[in-house]
């Protein structure tokens, strides 16, 4: 495991997220454990899928993200936080950038079990 895995100094998120410039693309700063802490800018809206082996966490640094559910949306602020249970189908929504922390299982694929063309390359270091 290289060095980057365990920085020896504090991570800025709005630092790492100044160095993403394309959406959807979400970008590893940190591990712990099987666990990955990832950043990502969103607009627009995303598609319906769900994870089927792991919840996953949304923290919202900037801006305001919508998660829809088959029944119901969560809107979420800078600064909130919200866990979606695995097996759950979400669609998540930004109308204007949205900048965000993903937190899930190393491995984890952004279009879950949907596949597609709007799935990014997963363990991308920043």
């Amino acid at each position: 495991m290289s060095s980057h895995h365990h920085p020896q100094q504090p991570i800025n998120l709005l630092q790492k997220l100044s160095l993403v410039t394309e959406q959807w693309s979400p970008k590893v700063i940190a591990e712990m454990n099987d666990y990955q802490f990832k950043v990502v800018r969103i607009q627009g809206d995303f598609i319906w899928h769900s994870h089927a082996d792991t919840d996953e966490a949304f923290f919202v640094l900037e801006g305001q993200l919508r998660i829809d559910f088959r029944d119901r949306q969560v809107t979420l602020g800078s600064g909130e936080l919200f866990v979606v249970p695995k097996g759950v189908e979400h669609k998540p929504y930004a109308e204007q950038e949205v900048m965000l922390m993903l937190i899930e299982p190393r491995g984890v694929v952004n279009t879950g079990d949907e596949g597609g063309d709007r799935t990014a390359a997963s363990d991308v270091w920043i």
